[in-house]
């Protein structure tokens, strides 16, 4: 059964596995890169093996995505660091997406990138960016920067597959920026100007329930429009070529249109609402700054409150420091010291004739008294922070 498990025990005359290749100095350099990134940042998220990373982080209610493109020479080679959706920074480009700042451009072999990264996040903090208007477009799709080769294509079983689509599909109300080049038709269908990853298919957007979506999360449902127009079917060709060589005609059957004027209607509508509102907020202005002085006071005495606080914390601190089993440990210790020194003299002083015997007995026997009261209690004390220390220790 050798040449079933050929690198089993006791396989013969079976060859052994041949040992994987060793990585190069760069390869090495690019590792130890990577591993300061993930070593630093544990929300990095692995894109691409290697090639590509991307850090999600929230700043201001804003969750911004940086992403990291290391190229195929990379250390030697400077990453390509970006962020989505395109905000305004002073670190970043006039297009808010490319990271723009000394330490990217001075980048070199022995240059830490998860520190370069923790340092754009500290800047982040310090000056939180801005959204850009219209950030709708990832960096990486179908615009690479610049230099880099194409990355082979990889699996994402998240996304859901895309269906094929029919070359002759009519597809209405979507504008288009500018004239796409009949060379541009090819088997993959074009996909639209947002996403995640770059050569992915993407679905393509329709007609069918647009909504538009403003910055405050309101949403707006474009009317239906149709796949064909009654009113010019009855106009011969040379008519309609008329109409669209005459841009007044055009603009005029263009504006009575009834979706149009739905849309109009709409506007003037939510202008309206806008204004009633505005005026609204304006009523609520001095009830909001009465408020907003309420919670300036407020905070004013919550700062003395806890400046107090902290003051008779630590000076109950101090309190129970002082009357801790060991403090009261130490300081019988000292007095029976004393009491024993002052006993000391009382016996010197006897020796030497300076009191009579009556006093000497009456003091020395107190002094001693004393002293041995106190040591006894020190013991004590002394046993009691032993069984204490001995009982709450760790199994």
């Amino acid at each position: 059964m050798n040449w079933l498990f050929p690198l089993a025990k006791g396989g013969g005359s079976s060859s052994p596995a041949a040992p994987l290749p060793a990585l190069t100095s760069l390869q090495q350099q690019k590792q130890r890169q990577i591993e300061s990134l993930r070593s630093a940042h544990a929300a990095i998220v692995e894109i691409q093996k290697d090639v590509e990373y991307r850090l999600p982080f929230t700043v201001n209610n804003l969750t911004i995505n940086i992403n990291i493109l290391l190229p195929p020479q990379f250390p030697q080679e400077k990453p390509v660091i970006s962020v989505f959706p395109p905000v305004r920074h002073h670190l970043l480009d006039k297009q808010g997406v490319y990271v723009t700042c000394p330490l990217i451009s001075n980048f070199a072999m022995h240059s830490d990138l998860g520190k370069i990264i923790q340092s754009l996040l500290d800047e982040f903090w310090k000056n939180p960016p801005v959204l850009a208007p219209n950030s709708t477009s990832f960096p990486y799709l179908y615009s690479k920067p610049s230099g880099m080769p194409p990355y082979a294509r990889q699996g994402f079983p998240f996304l859901p597959p895309y269906p094929p689509q029919e070359t002759n599909r009519t597809i209405a109300a979507v504008p288009v920026a500018e004239s796409v080049p009949s060379s541009y038709a090819t088997d993959k269908p074009a996909a639209p100007s947002y996403g995640l990853i770059a050569d992915l298919p993407l679905p393509v957007p329709t007609a069918e329930a647009v909504l538009q979506v403003g910055q405050n999360g309101f949403t707006y449902k474009m009317p239906d429009v149709p796949d064909t127009f009654p009113e010019l079917s009855e106009l011969s060709i040379s008519q309609l070529t008329n109409m669209n060589d005459q841009e007044e005609v055009l603009l005029e059957q263009f504006v009575n249109l009834p979706q149009l004027k739905q849309v109009i209607t709409d506007r003037d509508e939510l202008v309206k609402s806008i204004e009633e509102l505005a005026k609204i907020n304006l009523l609520l202005e001095p009830s909001l700054e009465a408020k907003r002085q309420t919670v300036l006071d407020k905070y004013e005495q919550l700062t003395q409150m806890k400046a107090a606080f902290e003051k008779k914390m630590q000076r109950q601190h101090e309190l129970s420091e002082s009357c801790s089993p060991s403090a009261l440990q130490a300081r019988l210790k000292v007095a029976a010291h004393e009491a024993e020194e002052e006993s000391d003299t009382i016996a010197e002083d006897f020796l030497e004739g300076k009191t009579e015997i009556d006093d000497f007995l009456s003091s020395f026997m107190e002094k001693r008294t004393l002293c041995h009261c106190r040591r006894a209690k020190e013991e004590k004390l002394q046993q009691a922070i032993a069984m204490h220390s001995q009982f709450h220790a760790p199994l």
